[in-house]
């Protein structure tokens, strides 16, 4: 079973300071445009190459996020970090759209107001 986190979840814990790794799971090219606050980009076909420099604590928690819900992007990354012994891995299954059609803030050059 994959654990999940939802985007209410997701605020109060960037709200209290939690320690954790965001990661934005899309393919190459949205992530400077528009990324929720504080993650990190690791595209999925960089994953194997990347996710030890990215996250090198398999024991950290981890939160990935895909586009949406009709997206399993972030599932099947959690997957193959799972697969690469990472031991706390969540998903943001509605992702990055539901934040944004939330009015949550966000990062990038084509940043969306608070």
């Amino acid at each position: 079973m994959i654990a999940t986190i939802t985007r209410d979840e997701l605020k109060r814990k960037m709200d209290r300071g939690d320690a954790f790794t965001l990661v934005e799971t899309l393919p190459e090219g949205g992530f400077g445009e528009v990324h929720l606050p504080g993650a990190v980009d690791l595209p999925p076909k960089q994953l194997r190459k990347r996710a030890a420099s990215i996250l090198p604590d398999k024991d950290a928690e981890i939160i990935v996020y895909g586009a949406s819900p009709t997206s399993d992007t972030s599932a099947r990354v959690r997957r193959e970090l799972d697969a690469m012994g990472y031991r706390n891995v969540k998903v943001y299954r509605e992702g990055k759209t539901d934040w944004v059609r939330a009015g949550l803030p966000t990062e990038g050059k084509a940043r969306l107001p608070k």
